[in-house]
């Protein structure tokens, strides 16, 4: 569960530190870099199983194509930033499986992990260029740090499950400058041999050399428990871009059962779910496969009334599995046939279900195809996969988290007013050049302006933009001048100017 992210350097995205809680909304207008928050919470979960430069060519730039290493920097006129630094803080399960199987397990779960990076020329004259490691830690947060810092609603028995254990020293440090520095990771193995946690020989590496960081390396729960575990939270970070031409295929027999980030294998994960059976390793009952098609249908029905079943479907001689919605009537719709909005919804539905999927989840503009009046559906939904925080940690309530953004005036509206962040641009004068960075505000009264170091209060007047977004135009002449010519056209009367409409909006005009 990542709890704070600092980011300076990266896309447009200076002294960033933002707080996060088991739901949160960023809200802002197109284009003011709400998606650089996600990018660089991907580009962390890239830097802990993937080369630097890999993990830097999986981060989208505004096209959507694998981003230029150098575009990662932030931009002021022609001149980049030679350095960025990010940095996570989060709470990690506390136990977990490494690579080869074997069990591992935290000596702290409140943890800090921050690397600093700069951009390396290519020597051999390419216009790619490279990433060099400057700096890499992963630290131990102290419990009674770690309980000052989360201020989001929870209840002492969720505390007492999700931040526990002891550590005094660094799990992974940085030593040295220039051409000498040295990354280490220490060992913090609670194995006989090794007196002291934390003060085991571990290993050392050359930074300037290195091509990937030093916890991506951290693969044995023999020696490296905690940092393994560290890799395995941020792994789990996934952003998902559902795609409705992903989510209406069919899927193979012997597809993954596990929903793809463009919602692939919908059909495949649910198959999957229905077929599992909790209590016994033996081949699944009927029972037991009906009622976990009927909670999805359940589920379903708060966004369309019309619901009766729904069900993957198995073709046994194309070997092809089909998800199928089948209403009052008894007529079933595959997949193929149902709206994008209704798709999306199910396939949070089934990820709400899977008690295999933990960590955190990205998703933008989760409102798409859905209408107003059930976008309360869908924001219900997003905060049930959400840990309960409520409840201790547990197999049914594993330690998710979810991060949406949107300029929606609907979901704005209807979100709890301690889980909304707002998003602008700020103009700032660096080098004597104009340079506009992502500003994050919250609401007072809320936890973040309690927490130490409280985040900027947005103003009423920035928030009344997303609550009342469409003013009544007043003392307009019937005719208008069109820009840039000389001629004229009547203006036409929108919905939001009829009268008997204007007096119901919330905040209309007093034309008196």
């Amino acid at each position: 569960m990542l709890t704070r992210l600092k980011v300076s350097g990266f896309k447009n995205l200076v002294d960033v530190d933002v707080r996060f809680g088991p739901f949160t909304c960023v809200a802002g207008a197109n284009g003011v870099g709400k998606s650089n928050i996600f990018d660089a919470i991907m580009f962390l979960s890239a830097l802990s199983e993937k080369p630097l430069i890999e993990a830097a060519m999986s981060v989208r730039d505004e096209g959507g194509r694998a981003a230029d290493v150098r575009r990662l920097f932030r931009r002021t006129g022609d001149d980049y930033a030679d350095t960025m630094s990010l940095e996570a803080e989060m709470i990690v399960p506390h136990q977990g499986m490494d690579d080869f199987g074997q069990k591992a397990e935290a000596t702290i779960t409140t943890l800090k992990y921050s690397v600093i990076l700069s951009y390396r020329q290519d020597n051999n004259g390419g216009t790619q260029g490279g990433l060099e490691l400057h700096k890499e830690e992963l630290a131990h947060i102290k419990l009674s740090d770690a309980r000052k810092h989360l201020r989001f609603k929870k209840s002492p028995n969720w505390l007492q499950s999700a931040v526990r254990g002891k550590r005094t020293a660094f799990f992974i440090s940085t030593e040295g400058d220039g051409a000498d520095r040295i990354i280490k990771m220490h060992q913090d193995s609670r194995s006989s041999n090794i007196k002291s946690w934390g003060r085991g020989r571990g290993r050392s590496f050359p930074a300037a050399s290195l091509p990937r960081t030093v916890l991506s390396t951290a693969t044995n729960a023999a020696e490296n428990p905690t940092a393994m575990l560290v890799r395995r939270e941020m792994q789990s970070w996934r952003l998902l871009q559902l795609e409705p031409s992903a989510l209406r295929r069919p899927d193979d027999i012997t597809a993954p059962r596990r929903l793809g980030p463009d919602g692939s294998h919908l059909a495949a994960t649910l198959y999957r779910l229905a077929r599992n059976n909790r209590n016994t390793e033996k081949e699944t009952d009927a029972a037991t496969t009906a009622q976990v098609y009927s909670e999805v249908a359940n589920r379903l029905c708060e966004l369309i009334d019309d619901v009766q079943e729904v069900r993957v479907d198995q073709d046994e001689k194309r070997e092809l599995l089909t998800l199928e919605v089948v209403d009052h009537a008894g007529t079933s719709h595959p997949a193929r046939s149902l709206s994008d909005g209704t798709l999306r919804f199910l396939a949070l539905a089934v990820l709400g279900m899977d008690t295999e999927e933990q960590g955190l989840l990205c998703l933008e503009e989760p409102e798409n195809g859905i209408h107003p009046e059930r976008i309360p559906a869908m924001i219900h939904l997003l905060q049930d996969i959400a840990t309960d925080t409520d409840e201790p940690l547990g197999p049914d309530n594993p330690l998710s988290q979810v991060i949406i953004n949107t300029h929606s005036p609907a979901v704005v509206s209807q979100i709890p007013d301690d889980s909304l962040l707002v998003a602008e641009l700020k103009e700032i004068v660096d080098k004597g050049k104009r340079f506009k960075r992502l500003s994050l505000s919250c609401l007072d009264q809320t936890w973040r302006t309690e927490a130490p170091g409280g985040m900027r209060v947005v103003s009423k007047g920035k928030l009344l933009s997303y609550l009342n977004p469409i003013r009544p135009e007043s003392g307009i002449d019937e005719w208008r001048l069109i820009e840039n010519t000389k001629r004229k056209t009547r203006k036409r009367r929108r919905v939001v100017d009829r009268a008997d409409i204007q007096m119901m909006l919330p905040f209309a005009e007093d034309k008196r």
